[in-house]
């Protein structure tokens, strides 16, 4: 298998690299993150003026892209210069609306594609830890439309959304994969409530609350209590995202680390000199060379028909990038010494990214047991 990008892969990366770090340096993106909009609609518009949301989705939807490694390419660059525009929710949102959306929902791709419309990823509830099927936000019919009530927790940029996909139960218990439904729900709707917060890793991330909010028959995306595999794809999507993001960050930390060594000097002697701090180093770099493996194969596996191989190389991605972003984290800190630990520094804004993508879309505990329960199913199928 050929690993090395077309050449188109590379002319974006080189572009949104040379514009990240022309455009967002960590002071520019340091006032950006505690603004109150919690990120640059500014900036968010240049992306998509650069063609990177673009890339995120096929020429059959409008974009000039839509492949794993696409969406591999676009979220390393992102993750190396700390990037929180809302692009995450657009590749998620819109992987849901070509995998279940009719016509007239499609043509919203054209709005997310042009940073027209922001648009946000609603699933996770307080009472949930990563558990996909586990839905209490219920829809019930009311005529031809729909009435929903219940919360969604932790939706990044939520505030500024122009539109949500939310997930509901139409049926079944609490914890069932059949009967959950998708809805695309206007931030302007009536009945819903949206609440914010600053989050720790920067950016803002915003509650849902449905108190009796009425939708039309049309927000419904796919088949009513048959979304759990298009969320299945939406997440998918997003967890190829955020383990490249990982990646891009992990190359920044160890960048910083690395010229850390080369110029400070303790007792006159620069500490890259000391051997155990290179054999410190030399253990990272091959620690972060077996995330990339893993992000490739990732990239690799989103695209194939098999659901199996393509979930199992997921999960596969995202216990590695949890794994080793920890590892990176730490002993980028702890090589830096006490100047590691201040705020001024990129560095434990990296590290806190690296801690917090692992709790994002289910941690590494969550993907491991997801890994085994995946193999067992795959066993059987080969048994049957």
């Amino acid at each position: 298998m050929n690993f090395e990008h077309t050449e188109d892969r590379r002319m974006l990366a080189d572009s949104l690299n040379r514009f990240i770090s022309e455009q967002y340096a960590f002071d520019a993106r340091d006032r950006i993150a505690k603004s109150d909009h919690g990120f640059s609609k500014e900036i968010f518009q240049q992306f998509a003026e650069l063609g990177v949301i673009g890339a995120l989705f096929s020429e059959a939807d409008g974009g000039f892209g839509g492949g794993g490694f696409d969406v591999a390419v676009v979220f390393e660059a992102l993750g190396r210069g700390l990037v929180i525009e809302p692009l995450l929710g657009a590749v998620m949102v819109g992987e849901a609306l070509v995998v279940a959306g009719n016509g007239a929902q499609k043509e919203k791709l054209a709005d997310i594609i042009n940073g027209v419309s922001v648009v946000a990823f609603a699933h996770d509830e307080a009472d949930t830890h990563y558990e996909r099927t586990r839905v209490s936000t219920r829809a019930e019919r009311s005529g031809d439309g729909w009435v929903l009530h219940g919360a969604k927790a932790v939706v990044p940029q939520g505030e500024q959304a122009d539109l949500f996909l939310v997930s509901a139960r139409t049926s079944g218990n609490v914890d069932d994969e059949a009967g959950i439904s998708l809805f695309l729900v206007p931030a302007k709707t009536a009945g819903l409530t949206v609440r914010g917060c600053p989050s720790i890793d920067g950016g803002r991330v915003a509650e849902l609350a449905f108190d009796g909010m009425k939708l039309g028959a049309d927000a419904l995306l796919g088949t009513e209590g048959q979304g759990h595999a298009t969320l299945e794809r939406a997440i998918g999507r997003g967890v190829l995202a955020l383990c490249a993001e990982a990646l891009g960050a992990m190359e920044a930390a160890k960048a910083a680390t690395l010229e850390y060594l080369r110029t400070r000097k303790q007792f006159g002697i620069l500490i890259g000199s000391f051997q155990a701090l290179q054999h410190r180093m030399a253990d990272l770099l091959l620690e972060i060379e077996q995330a990339r493996s893993a992000v490739i194969n990732a990239a690799a596996a989103i695209d194939t028909g098999d659901r199996v191989t393509r979930e199992r190389a997921l999960s596969a991605a995202k216990f590695s990038i949890g794994r080793i972003g920890a590892l990176v984290a730490e002993e980028s800190i702890q090589m830096h010494g006490g100047i590691g630990m201040t705020w001024e520094l990129p560095l434990p804004h990296y590290a806190k990214r690296l801690v917090m993508i692992d709790h994002q879309l289910g941690d590494e505990d969550h993907h491991l047991q997801r890994y085994i329960a995946l193999g067992k199913e795959s066993g059987k199928e080969v048994a049957a």
